[in-house]
């Protein structure tokens, strides 16, 4: 059982604008494989070439196909505890605000409606001559799909090595952090900026910062507290006690 301190508790019973950052570390629980999963031909592969526009250009077909390859895989998983927990939490307070890094569209699946995506989402796709979009796609077609109104190639809708984060995403992550009065950090070892920024960004401004992890991350020390353990389990006692707090909420 997890122990949440006064304060915590306090803090959320009290708050207006709860916000969460989510890392890879919430996916992982429902067995998403990291970036760097290992299969077959794509062993051979390191991310970085695979992952960026220039590979895309040089041999979309290959580029496609690998991403095939992992919407394959990200389509056999389901959302876990800490998913449908921080679905929960969306009806819990006055503003709620999810801001992820991972790409899955697990917290959508879950039931999420307010989701600010950092990375995108590997389920949307692009044309990247008119930037329609292509978002049902067939997981069995292995060669690039190209745009049936300028004949433009299709790429999925995630951000690439060498690329900016979505900047409208990015700019609303960021003042969700800093209008936040409790700002959470989830499965994330926030070594990846600028979304590492945020939580430090929230509790410069104020909020009461929080961090749920496995192992503490690069910027524990800087926060208010820190939940040591698997984040569905953690999240999954947290929104029970807070129904119980706030019962005209639950």
């Amino acid at each position: 059982m997890t122990v949440f301190s006064e304060k915590l508790i306090s803090e959320l019973k009290n708050a207006r604008v709860v916000s969460v950052l989510t890392g890879a570390g919430v996916s992982a629980e429902s067995g998403v494989p990291t970036f760097r999963d290992k299969g077959g031909l794509w062993q051979k592969f390191k991310p970085e070439q695979l992952a960026n526009f220039e590979a895309f250009m040089s041999d979309p077909d290959f580029v496609w196909s690998w991403y095939q390859h992992r919407r394959e895989i990200m389509r056999e998983v389901e959302p876990n505890q800490g998913h449908f927990a921080l679905a929960e939490m969306e009806n819990l307070f006055g503003e709620f605000n999810l801001i992820t890094q991972n790409i899955d569209n697990l917290h959508n699946r879950a039931g999420s409606k307010r989701v600010t995506e950092l990375h995108g989402n590997i389920e949307r796709n692009y044309c990247i001559g008119c930037r329609t979009f292509y978002n049902e796609i067939d997981v069995a077609e292995k060669e690039v799909i190209k745009c049936v109104k300028c004949g433009g190639l299709v790429r999925p809708d995630v951000v690439w090595f060498g690329e900016y984060l979505p900047p409208e995403a990015l700019e609303h992550a960021q003042e969700c952090a800093e209008r936040s009065d409790v700002f959470f950090s989830i499965g994330t070892s926030a070594e990846v900026y600028p979304a590492a920024m945020l939580p430090l960004i929230a509790k410069r401004s104020g909020a009461y910062a929080v961090e749920v992890n496995i192992k503490p991350s690069a910027i524990s020390g800087e926060l208010d507290e820190v939940l040591i353990g698997k984040s569905g389990g953690i999240l999954f006692e947290l929104v029970n006690k807070l129904k119980k707090e706030r019962p005209e909420h639950g």
